[in-house]
């Protein structure tokens, strides 16, 4: 018999494929899609300046990729509100509607790449299918796992890491608690880890699949949806 995950274990394994998929796709959009950051979307302010200064394509896509954001965090988030009225798990389905945007991503990047155009319309439409899946990534981590570390962004979680560093080293953390310290830096070094290998990983697929690297995020997300439970915990 199959024992399934304990409630630990899910708040352990899923945030840290979130991460993989984080760095992942931010890598792989970065690379196919002009500079395009589809996990990481205020990066885009730098690569869209770039864009303009340079005259590079994909400007379009990273004006867009803002309002994408934050349109999608809107509207699954009220989805939520009408899911857990149905008794839904709300966790789970995020996950599977982010499992399908990202498989859908991966056919329009195999069907139309290489994106000669970052602004034309197959790039633009693959651009922002990524962005809405890796936004309903967020808005499920943001609600669903609000102790784990950020699965998109890393620099906070490397400055709190070298923070606690610090104090160790100082013999002291700053509430005394050293167990708690170092518990937290290896939550956090985890998550940074998982991040690092999704871009490394994404770099190494690109640089000998192209387009069809972006079948691996579809795969880490199916694994993340069957670790999610089959009804959600009380929100924290």
């Amino acid at each position: 018999m199959v024992s399934l995950p304990t409630t630990r274990a899910i708040e352990r394994r899923i945030p840290l494929l979130l991460s993989i998929n984080g760095g992942y796709v931010d890598t792989t959009s970065f690379l196919a899609l002009h500079g395009l950051f589809a996990a990481h979307v205020t990066g885009n302010f730098v690569t869209l300046g770039a864009a303009l200064v340079l005259g590079t394509s994909g400007t379009l896509v990273k004006l867009l990729a803002l309002p994408m954001f934050c349109a999608v965090i809107i509207a699954a988030h009220l989805l939520s509100f009408a899911l857990r009225r149905r008794g839904i798990a709300v966790l789970r389905t995020m996950l599977l509607l982010k499992l399908i945007l990202l498989f859908a991503a991966a056919v329009l990047a195999v069907r139309h790449g290489p994106f000669a155009d970052g602004d034309g319309a197959p790039a633009l439409l693959t651009g922002m299918v990524l962005v809405a899946a890796m936004a309903i990534q967020n808005a499920a981590h943001r609600i669903h796992f609000p102790k784990a570390p950020p699965s998109t962004l890393m620099t906070g979680t490397t400055t709190q890491i070298m923070i606690d560093i610090a104090n160790l080293l100082h013999g002291k953390s700053a509430n005394d608690d050293v167990a708690a310290t170092r518990t937290r830096v290896r939550q956090l070094s985890a998550s940074l880890a998982a991040f690092a290998f999704g871009c490394g990983a994404a770099a190494l697929a690109f640089a000998f699949l192209q387009e069809g690297s972006f079948f691996f995020p579809p795969a880490v997300a199916l694994l993340a949806y069957l670790f999610a439970p089959r009804a959600d915990a009380a929100p924290a």
